[in-house]
């Protein structure tokens, strides 16, 4: 009984320890208004060959898209970029990223490596389907990064968008 009444003790403990860390600020991460902080990422929407045509009629302006795989390793360098360039902008621009080649909980666990995004797609098909739906010219090579400006132009890059894309785009 003793060993159990310690166990219970122990529990306690360390939920009031890590909640207190927690309220202490010292786990907190800058935020930037407008940004979904990775404890508040629960799901991941589906993205369609359908998805694309909806996103560009009544998404926000500006915003950026990267279409990433959870083996792309300058994905997170080329996201890190696109997130300095809007820190500071207000209102707060949407930054997505979509994964290409997992969803649910394995896409949950990449989207560790994109701190400061605002939502969270998992392609949901046929994949190169719905690349075409996205750029048929598109080769299949990420990051593959979409920005569209206040206008609705889309400026399409592999890799990290320039300075000067980055400065057009914010306009």
């Amino acid at each position: 009984m003793k060993s159990i009444f310690k166990a219970v003790l122990w529990l306690c403990l360390l939920a009031a320890a890590s909640n207190a860390f927690a309220q202490s600020g010292a786990s907190k991460s800058a935020k930037t208004p407008g940004t979904i902080q990775m404890s508040q990422i629960a799901q991941i929407s589906d993205f369609d060959e359908s998805t694309w045509a909806q996103l560009l009629k009544s998404s926000p302006r500006p915003a950026a898209y990267l279409f990433t795989t959870s083996y792309c390793s300058s994905c997170p360098d080329a996201f890190e970029q696109l997130h300095k360039a809007v820190l500071h902008k207000a209102p707060a621009m949407p930054l997505t990223v979509v994964m290409m080649d997992v969803s649910g909980a394995q896409a949950l666990r990449h989207a560790l490596h994109f701190q400061g995004l605002t939502q969270m797609y998992a392609f949901d098909g046929y994949a190169p389907a719905i690349r075409y739906s996205v750029d048929p010219a598109w080769p299949d090579v990420t990051p593959y990064i979409v920005l569209i400006d206040k206008q609705g132009h889309l400026q399409r890059s592999i890799g990290a968008p320039s300075a000067k894309a980055l400065r057009a785009w914010l306009g």
